[in-house]
């Protein structure tokens, strides 16, 4: 139960770096190096990054690696339902498809963990 947590944490560390992302996204709309400097969705998505790597880290010292970095992949998962609600982005079959294979993927690595 208590690797219960860490495992609750990790999917809240790939949801925090999916936000990461968006933020970066939305900072990739200047018109010069000037407006790229001062966009603070550059600096939310720095500051969202590093706290996902604090969180990552963290995590390692509890779960194995070999457990942890193919989990993070969950980001992908949130990135595509992020792009869809947020930039109105097409969620074709060929990437339900794929995030079906990442969720199945996750569940396999996280359930038989040894």
């Amino acid at each position: 139960m208590h690797n219960m947590l860490y495992y609750i944490l990790l999917v809240i560390m790939t949801f925090i770096g999916a936000f990461a992302s968006l933020f970066l996204k939305k900072a990739s709309s200047f018109n010069n190096f000037k407006e790229l400097i001062f966009n603070i969705n550059i600096y939310i998505g720095g500051i969202l990054y590093l706290l996902s790597a604090v969180i990552n880290i963290y995590i390692l010292h509890f779960l194995d690696y070999s457990i942890v970095l193919p989990l993070t992949s969950i980001t992908y998962i949130w990135t595509m339902m992020i792009s869809y609600y947020v930039f109105k982005e097409k969620m074709t079959k060929r990437k339900l498809i794929g995030v079906a294979f990442i969720f199945i993927g996750a569940i396999v690595i996280g359930y038989f963990k040894g």
